[in-house]
């Protein structure tokens, strides 16, 4: 079987976190046997506490590592060399979970542009995603990622919007830029906190099909007040049940 790497992407704050959250669970559940990688690609990093993982090295503690203080702007090319002979520290910083093992990147400590740590991202992504049958990336808000072409070698991409025109505004520039930059196979948009049928006639996803519509879920709300992970939402929470539908319907399952 082809692996299958699965970018979620789309504007802040409309729930992509939580929906790759929910990818890893249905991948877990429907392919006990299969390798999962889930990886935390938002600075933000929610995806961890979404999947209850302790994290103790990211791929930015990596990259400064392996790269000289002061070098690494003007030998860019030869610290990810770096990190191609670095492979056993990537997996090292792998944590294994029940059914999937994960990676963060991290946020660098320096404000201003990710550029450094989003080129080591593209290599790692490269360098593993061949060790896994799933890699499913929680990507940053907006378009720096697939811009830069980190996440040029997806076979599917999940945008996720909510009502907002804001939100379809975002996933129709990333399915253009993704269009010129990213190697997908599949690609669709799952309209999030879509709590009132009669808003869906405004929402513009543009060319892109549309994967599944998801309400707002009382029992990811309660999961979230009691400490648990999307891992143990039940399977009839409108967020699982969302997810399995745009799976099926990307023909992952």
């Amino acid at each position: 079987m082809e692996n299958v790497i699965i970018t979620v992407a789309g504007k802040g704050g409309v729930g992509k976190t939580s929906i790759s959250a929910a990818i890893v669970r249905q991948l877990v559940r429907d392919h006990p046997q299969a390798r999962i990688l889930a990886i935390d690609a938002d600075p933000a990093v929610g995806l961890a506490t979404a999947l209850d993982v302790q994290v103790n090295q990211t791929i930015d503690d990596i990259r400064k590592a392996i790269t000289a203080s002061g070098e690494e702007d003007k030998t860019k090319k030869k610290a990810i060399e770096l990190l191609g002979e670095s492979k056993f520290r990537i997996f090292d910083a792998m944590v294994e979970k029940d059914g999937f093992v994960f990676l963060a990147v991290g946020r660098p400590e320096a404000a201003g542009c990710y550029c450094s740590i989003n080129s080591y991202l593209k290599a790692v992504i490269s360098m593993v995603s061949g060790e896994f049958d799933y890699v499913v990336i929680d990507g940053e808000a907006g378009i720096e990622q697939v811009n830069r072409r980190v996440m040029e070698n997806v076979t599917h991409l999940i945008l996720v919007t909510d009502p907002s025109r804001k939100g379809t505004q975002v996933i129709r520039t990333i399915k253009q830029v993704a269009d010129e930059l990213v190697m997908y196979k599949e690609i669709g948009v799952i309209i999030n906190r879509l709590n009132d049928p009669a808003l869906e006639q405004f929402v513009d996803t543009g060319e892109v099909p549309v994967l599944a519509r998801i309400g707002d879920d009382s029992s990811l709300a309660m999961c979230d007040v009691q400490g648990q992970s999307v891992m143990e939402l039940p399977d009839d929470s409108n967020l699982v049940r969302g997810v399995q539908q745009a799976l099926n319907a990307m023909g992952i399952q």
